[in-house]
């Protein structure tokens, strides 16, 4: 199978399209044939090493010192099971499955091998391969973020800082079927965007500061992490929650530090699960949650879709297929 590998951190110089084995499965695993992938901002960080600040050495530490210890990245996947090992009773040869393969990586190749309990699902009939991949980084990132950090209550008024990323997609649309009250902040250019995912308000924040209410907010997700933190502070309600989903250590620290009046600062790193990628799928299904694209690329240009994602200004996913789609 082809796959990607990215040997040094650093530039898509060090990216290298090679041949490997096809990988067989053991027991209580399956192989996918990848139909759909992406390029997410967290790839784009690890082979970048472009991190929030504080946070470098701690990145080496878990994924490798002088380059990924795993070289083939990737995350998002979307396939066909091609081969099950034994004991496998939840996929059968044939089935169409999406999911994550987190830390493990992998998925920057023409196949997959995961374990059955994994955080892979049948994928909904209503999506498309592509539509699929793009779903479970931002997807997982916001649900876990509004749902377990934030607590998300019925009629609260959210937030939502980056709302056109493939974070801030998800994070407007799940805020909404949790009926939140959801103010999006994007550029001007993804306004129309965010109100048709659902915001009931959007904030352009080139023509106007987002965070003019003090009090106002009960939850800020924030996928961006570029607003003076006091800011995002004091437009909070007593009791809020302000959830950086990006922020280096020393703005981390500092807002743990100096939230007041029973509010709260929360942070970390998405996980992927068996139960939330179903989550996911049962919300496409209810017509909660649909994929945002902003492009596509084929494998043997990933370099360009890294590129894409860098400059910052994607709206959604970045979908990497295989090259003879």
């Amino acid at each position: 199978m082809r796959a990607v590998i990215c040997r040094a951190y650093g530039g898509t110089e060090h990216l290298e399209i090679v041949d490997r084995p096809l990988p067989a499965p053991g027991p209580g695993e399956i192989r996918v044939g990848l139909c759909a992938g992406t390029v997410s901002a967290g790839d784009w960080r690890v082979r970048s090493l472009s991190v929030p600040r504080g946070y470098g050495l701690l990145v080496r530490m878990v994924f490798g010192w002088s380059g990924p210890r795993n070289p083939i990245l990737g995350t998002a996947f979307s396939g066909v099971v091609e081969a099950v090992g034994g004991d496998v009773t939840r996929f059968a040869v044939g089935d169409e499955v999406f999911g994550s393969t987190g830390n493990k990586m992998a998925a920057h190749a023409e196949a997959v091998v995961l374990p059955e309990a994994g955080a892979v699902v049948h994928k909904p009939h209503a999506l498309s391969h592509g539509q699929a991949a793009a779903l479970p980084f931002g997807a997982t990132t916001a649900l876990q973020f509004l749902r377990d950090k934030g607590r998300l209550k019925q009629g609260q008024r959210l937030c939502v800082v980056g709302a056109s990323g493939a974070v801030g997609v998800a994070a407007v649309q799940i805020g909404r079927a949790m009926r939140a009250r959801v103010t999006a902040v994007c550029s001007s250019a993804n306004a129309d965007l965010v109100r048709d995912l659902g915001a009931h308000e959007v904030i352009a924040h080139d023509e106007e500061a987002p965070f003019t209410r003090e009090g106002y907010y009960d939850v800020i997700l924030d996928a961006v992490g570029t607003a003076p933190l006091g800011l995002r502070m004091r437009a909070l309600a007593p009791n809020g929650r302000l959830l950086l989903v990006y922020a280096g250590l020393g703005t981390d620290i500092a807002a743990r530090f100096a939230l007041r009046g029973g509010k709260r600062a929360k942070s970390g790193v998405a996980t992927e699960s068996r139960a939330d990628m179903e989550e996911i799928a049962r919300l496409v299904e209810a017509g909660d949650l649909r994929a945002v694209i902003d492009s596509r690329y084929r494998l043997s240009e990933i370099a360009q879709a890294y590129d894409r994602v860098a400059t910052g200004r994607k709206r959604g996913a970045v979908v990497l297929l295989p090259d003879e789609i």
